[in-house]
């Protein structure tokens, strides 16, 4: 049997003339978290509906588990869906809301409810069966939701914009009551968001999508270290992205001053250069790009600069208990890392 769960072949899907999923080739781990990520219109949440059977693509195929399920339907596929909106029963307790895919598919209401209660159990809401959805918190809502899709057994678990109802903190509580599950059950689990954070916290891989197509896959790391381009660059955290030049390894220069900073592998000459906010180190006086403060603020463990430099805006973030800085004041500007991403030409 194949390592991959899903695999995605030259797959197109159009609405009139708009291409929202344009010739993709996926591949996705049995047992991964992967996220799909992007922009408003990038394709994520089509890809997403695709898998589901929700949407039919026009050309390519699509394998689950081995099989073709290419021109099946949704009922056909061994898929479960997580909803933005939970989609739960507002008249129906948890337990009863829980069983319903079950209840649906046949089973008797004893099974159905005994089924439901374990995964209950399982996912920490133990003693909530006779409550109603309105009585639950946002977070408790979302992980009946998941109880309701894990009971059917899915082969693939999909979640679209799960957290999006939520305020911060319990996003971040979510995400990993999430992650955590789907690492005990050993799910494979496709998951659509916008944010990069999350999409960071969660995943195994994560595939940037651009204009219907794949921008980069591959794990967090590699595409916050090694992006391909600028677009991944700004897109997965921020990053400014400067004109410049590498002088050779581990140098480069901005507006004509040499700095010494660590860079990945790149032929010397003309280049865009992505350096993340937190790779800058502001400094009173000695080597570095000048500057100006333009805007500062105070964020608790950290503080956030605007910078005017001869090489455009930068922004900087620098930990609580560095030397602090105020709107006017000169400054130097020391690159601790920087990522040469392509060359410029014209």
């Amino acid at each position: 049997m194949s390592a991959n769960a899903i695999v995605f072949d030259k797959v197109t899907k159009s609405f009139g003339t708009v291409r929202a999923v344009d010739e993709v080739s996926l591949s996705i781990p049995r047992g991964a978290l992967v996220t799909l990520l992007g922009p408003s219109g990038c394709g994520k949440t089509t890809t997403l509906r695709l898998i589901a059977g929700l949407e039919l693509p026009n050309a390519g195929s699509i394998m689950i588990e081995g099989r073709d399920v290419t021109r099946l339907a949704a009922a056909e596929r061994r898929i479960a869906m997580v909803f933005q909106s939970y989609a739960l029963f507002p008249h129906m307790n948890v337990l009863e809301n829980v069983a319903y895919g079950l209840v649906v598919q046949g089973a008797r209401k004893a099974s159905a409810e005994a089924d439901a209660l374990a995964m209950l159990k399982t996912l920490g809401l133990e003693g909530l069966g006779q409550r109603l959805p309105a009585e639950l918190s946002g977070g408790q809502q979302q992980r009946v939701a998941v109880a309701r899709a894990l009971v059917l057994r899915p082969q693939v678990l999909l979640f679209d914009e799960p957290l999006s109802n939520l305020d911060a903190r319990l996003r971040r509580q979510v995400r990993e009551d999430i992650r955590d599950l789907q690492k005990r059950l050993g799910l494979t689990v496709v998951y659509v968001t916008h944010d990069q954070q999350e999409a960071l916290a969660v995943s195994d891989l994560v595939c940037v999508m651009r204009a219907g197509r794949i921008a980069q896959m591959g794990t967090p790391r590699e595409l916050y270290d090694e992006p391909a381009d600028a677009f991944i660059a700004d897109f997965m955290g921020e990053a400014n992205v400067l004109q410049g030049e590498v002088l050779g390894p581990g140098h480069i220069a901005l507006a004509g001053v040499a700095l010494e900073t660590r860079l990945r592998p790149h032929p010397p000459g003309a280049a865009l250069l992505a350096i993340r906010p937190e790779a800058v180190s502001l400094h009173a006086e000695g080597e570095g790009l000048p500057g100006q403060i333009k805007r500062a603020a105070f964020l608790g463990q950290t503080h956030e600069y605007e910078v005017a430099t001869p090489a455009g805006q930068v922004f900087v973030v620098a930990p609580a208990g560095t030397l602090v800085f105020a709107p006017g004041d000169e400054v130097r500007c020391r690159v601790e890392r920087a990522i040469a991403l392509s060359m410029v030409t014209g």
